[in-house]
């Protein structure tokens, strides 16, 4: 993705892009990953961006290396807390709400079940509550996950219309996210002058500045970086792979097209990638090597590792035919994309601000 950068001007000619210029767009968990990318991008675009978010767990974070926190206006406070959210969110009056606070490791959920549905369903509910008497918001994309659907063990592709479930906490709590949404949707939204709510499930992202724990990815970089074997605990299990500012473009789609009114919007969306992408967690390592120009896997049994799914992908039929969503990149270039960031980072430390900038300018270049 070698290409000239472009001004501003450029970036924001396609027109969902265009549509955040000087909105005022509330995200939840902006601090995390995912997050700061959205952030990101929305500062680029000329939007006005709040955040409410706990403060980063890791060390390094990508919202410090970015300085997110001098660019934007940023509220530490937890989800939990249904006053301090409603307070926040009558303060600061967004049009465009993106909430995508959560636990988000399936292996914590078995660690801190209570933590993960009082985050992942309680806090959504909270959120949902708060824009329910905040009356600019107009738009609303509740990020949920993957993970949401039952799971039964068959390798079929998960359609929004599949039913909602989940054997570990953390996939159970995002159905249940999926549920109050619904709810709400139907009980306090469904009016014409009423903001609208879609769904967003997302296949597992990848790309630069995830430090989380048990993160494929992150524990590759580290690994690479370090010139010791890559530990994997299952090689065989199957995810729809997809760089982190793919779905980040289907929620900037779904949020500008509910902010312009348009009710049609306001279900639930697969944003994933083609099928192509879905591959084992081996395979993904054997990329980033690859990328990386060498490296080895240590392959590790874990018998005292919680359950999980062995295959899940994603029918994105939907999201093609009424978003015209389709995804940029192939898998391999998600990948080098990725290993790029890390590798950048690591020569450049200090400079995480212009490396994701950089990535954002060159993907929407694609959209030009």
């Amino acid at each position: 993705m070698g290409v000239r950068r472009r001004s501003l001007e450029d970036l924001v000619s396609v027109s969902y892009l265009d549509r955040y210029r000087d909105e005022r767009v509330l995200v939840t968990g902006h601090s995390g990953f995912k997050g700061s990318w959205l952030v990101t991008w929305l500062g680029m675009l000329g939007a006005e961006v709040y955040g409410i978010s706990l403060p980063p767990e890791t060390e390094p974070s990508l919202f410090e290396a970015t300085g997110l926190s001098t660019r934007m206006d940023s509220r530490f406070a937890d989800i939990r807390q249904l006053s301090d959210i409603v307070d926040i969110m009558t303060e600061v009056a967004p049009r465009v709400v993106f909430h995508l606070a959560a636990q988000s490791l399936v292996r914590r959920s078995y660690r801190s079940p209570v933590d993960t549905f009082g985050t992942n369903l309680l806090g959504t509910v909270h959120v949902l509550e708060a824009v329910r008497g905040c009356k600019s918001v107009r738009s609303i994309v509740v990020v949920t996950s993957d993970k949401c659907y039952e799971n039964s063990g068959g390798k079929a592709d998960r359609r929004e219309t599949d039913p909602l479930g989940g054997l570990d906490p953390y996939s159970a709590s995002k159905g249940c996210a999926e549920l109050a949404t619904s709810a709400y949707r139907a009980s306090f939204f469904a009016s014409e002058e009423a903001p609208i709510v879609a769904t967003v499930r997302a296949g597992n992202v990848i790309g630069g500045g995830d430090w989380a724990e048990d993160r494929l990815l992150p524990d590759v970089m580290n690994a690479l970086a370090a010139g010791v074997p890559i530990p994997v605990r299952n090689p065989t299990y199957v995810r729809p792979w997809q760089h982190v500012i793919e779905p980040l473009r289907g929620y900037l789609m779904l949020g500008a097209g509910m902010l312009d009114g348009d009710r049609s919007l306001g279900e639930a969306w697969n944003l994933g990638p083609p099928a192509a992408s879905a591959v084992s967690v081996g395979e993904i390592v054997r990329m980033a090597i690859a990328s990386w120009g060498s490296g080895t896997m240590d392959i590790r049994q874990d018998d005292a590792s919680p359950p999980e799914a062995t295959t899940l992908r994603l029918d994105v039929s939907k999201a093609r035919d009424r978003l015209r969503f389709l995804p940029l990149l192939e898998l391999t270039e998600a990948v080098d994309l990725t290993v790029d960031w890390y590798r950048s980072f690591g020569e450049h430390a200090g400079d995480a601000r212009s490396i994701t900038e950089r990535q954002i300018e060159q993907y929407t270049q694609r959209l030009l």
